[in-house]
């Protein structure tokens, strides 16, 4: 699942709303349930280590009831919550302890993604599971989850205000409320371009735009595009257990100046896997490009990109690739680019569209067949 709906509907949508409680660890065990040892995040993880350090320090710090209460009243009132901004607002004591952890997880999480400094608060909290109102959620103690890394994980761990860690079986219907601490993937997904657009453009891979052509009559004459008029996507490589994954698109071709250029386009509103959605979404603006031809590459974030990292790839396969007098597809270039290192979870190359024309229209399969769109050609003019 993917981008748009954030932490609670990429769980809540999917499946754990189907959780089932077993304790561990000193805990009493329930009927027909056994005790295991709780899996700690997988290594090189850093962003789902990051979240279960978090999501286990609110739990602690929920045992004091006034910051119990307003984290409950916050997670009813919207789908995630900024964690940091919450506790900026409470005088709790817990709460002030709780954001002195929390500031230096901002910024792990920050470093994780290659995102710098100056990033925005990005860990929120949501509540998933049996629909409660604030009484019922104040008496219900909530557990606190994260998402494990291991996209085959069978069990996801949380933890109660004592510290103690419990299981929660994907498989059957939970008892309780749960809050599940997750990062921002739109969020980060918005400061993860900033990312790469400046390094692109530090390296001459993304050029100014060309200035818009002139009419005989003097008058700015506008540009073409490419048009996504529908697009769906049918499998979107995410777990039920993950947060949600961002979509976005590396849109490729050689610049008027005659060097590679990578121009990023983020598709917020791709949220559900098999759905069909209509953006009217310039995904090409031909006026960038010396030929008339361009290559499209859709990614995910599911929470482990490292935008740094993955800035610096592009960068320096693309800078090999010279403009010969004809167009050359850069489709493979950024896929064999994409070695495993660059990501702590599993590769997020979505699909790819080869030779996407200026006179282009109508529907296109993706090469890996995970994707279809629609195009057309629009005309942008000039005011």
């Amino acid at each position: 699942m993917f981008a748009g709906r954030q932490l609670r509907a990429a769980l809540t949508g999917l499946a754990l709303g189907a959780l089932a409680l077993t304790t561990l660890q000193g805990t009493a065990v329930a009927a027909g349930a056994s005790a295991r040892p709780v899996a700690a995040p997988a290594p090189g993880s850093p962003v789902a280590a990051i979240e279960a350090a978090t999501a286990r320090a609110l739990a602690r710090s929920l045992g004091e009831p006034t910051w119990d209460r307003q984290v409950a009243k916050a997670a009813l009132a919207g789908e995630d919550v900024d964690l940091m901004t919450l506790s900026g607002k409470s005088r709790s004591a817990s709460a002030q302890r709780f954001r002195a952890v929390l500031a230096g997880a901002e910024a792990d999480v920050a470093e994780a993604k290659g995102l710098g400094a100056g990033t925005p608060s990005l860990l929120r909290v949501g509540l998933v599971g049996r629909a409660v109102d604030a009484a019922a959620l104040a008496d219900a103690e909530p557990l606190v989850a994260s998402a494990p890394a291991d996209e085959d994980a069978e069990v996801v761990v949380a933890y109660d205000s004592a510290g103690n860690a419990h299981e929660l079986d994907a498989a059957k219907a939970p008892d309780r409320p749960v809050y599940v601490v997750g990062v921002d993937g739109e969020a980060a997904l918005a400061a993860g371009l900033r990312v790469i657009d400046g390094e692109l453009a530090a390296r001459g891979l993304t050029a100014p735009a060309a200035p818009a052509t002139v009419s005989s009559s003097g008058a700015a004459a506008g540009f073409w595009t490419t048009r996504i008029k529908s697009i769906s996507v049918g499998d979107v490589k995410e777990p039920w257990f993950k947060s949600s994954a961002e979509i976005f698109s590396l849109v490729t071709g050689f610049g008027t100046d005659g060097k590679v250029r990578v121009d990023t386009v983020t598709m917020p509103y791709l949220d559900d896997a098999g759905t069909t959605y209509y953006p009217n979404q310039i995904l090409v603006n031909w006026s960038n490009y010396k030929y008339s031809l361009a290559d499209v590459v859709l990614m995910e974030d599911d929470g482990d990109t490292n935008y740094s990292s993955l800035a610096k790839a592009l960068a320096a396969v693309l800078l090999t690739v010279t403009d010969q007098g004809a167009y050359i597809p850069l489709v493979d270039a950024i896929v064999d680019a994409m070695p495993a290192s660059w990501w702590t979870d599993d590769p997020d190359y979505v699909d790819s569209f080869y030779t996407l024309a200026r006179e282009t229209a109508g529907s296109r399969v993706g090469a890996a067949a995970n994707a279809r769109m629609t195009v057309e050609r629009y005309y942008v003019s000039a005011l």
